[in-house]
């Protein structure tokens, strides 16, 4: 579904990404794993079109997209769930659910946002940027819901959140990977996306330091080098 080709990146004269290579294939579920700074997020963003690359292609479905944006990469089949939230804060959260849905089929994607997150449809009036960290954050993953997107692409889901929370946003996900989506997953807590994971990456300081399965790399030396501690 995504592969990233010997990726380079960065922000001005920063260097970020080197050389990265890295497949989501369909229907799989892939853990990007790796200490703070060490490029997942310059990575999703490459990705999604938001960070131009200085060296290497994205291929999607087969195909390279070369310098299409963000936009154009959406309609490809690509949804990214940003770290802190990415939701539309001024809205109410059944506006922000026909912004998803692109003014389409809006009573279909209410529909699957209170199944999946029922306080969801308690909350339909209220402006999103009122609600708390948790329900924000289950608005932001109804995106994925909503769109059908084939690739997920998934940016530290479940910072700042209570475990009950965490634990309804990881049946979603769970519940998209079931129905064969693909999903790209970073994650803060290892346990957490070793758990619903196919293949696991590490990154360490922009360079790809473990490609494997989840069995493969349950080694604590292996954290403790190149993601810390295991949560």
């Amino acid at each position: 579904m995504l592969r990233l080709e010997s990726i380079d990146a960065g922000y001005g004269r920063t260097r970020v990404l080197h050389s990265v290579d890295l497949a989501v294939p369909d229907g799989s579920t892939v853990a990007l794993l790796g200490a703070n700074g060490a490029g997942k997020t310059t990575l999703l963003r490459v990705a999604a079109g938001l960070l131009p690359p200085t060296a290497g292609r994205v291929v999607v479905a087969g195909r390279p997209v070369g310098r299409r944006p963000a936009y154009a990469r959406s309609r490809q089949g690509l949804c990214l769930i940003p770290e802190g939230r990415g939701i539309f804060r001024q809205l109410t959260v059944r506006e922000n659910l026909a912004m998803y849905a692109g003014g389409r089929r809006v009573d279909t994607a209410l529909q699957r946002a209170v199944e999946a997150f029922p306080i969801l449809g308690e909350r339909m009036s209220q402006v999103a940027g009122t609600l708390s960290g948790g329900q924000q954050q289950m608005l932001a993953v109804c995106r994925a819901l909503v769109v059908e997107a084939p690739l997920i692409m998934a940016d530290e889901l479940s910072v700042g959140l209570a475990p009950v929370i965490v634990d309804e946003i990881y049946t979603a996900i769970d519940a998209l990977r079931r129905a064969g989506r693909s999903v790209l997953l970073v994650e803060q807590y290892v346990d957490r996306a070793l758990a619903v994971a196919d293949y696991v990456y590490i990154l360490h300081k922009g360079r790809v330091a473990f490609v494997g399965e989840p069995d493969q790399c349950r080694d604590e030396h292996l954290f403790d080098r190149y993601v810390g501690s295991v949560a």
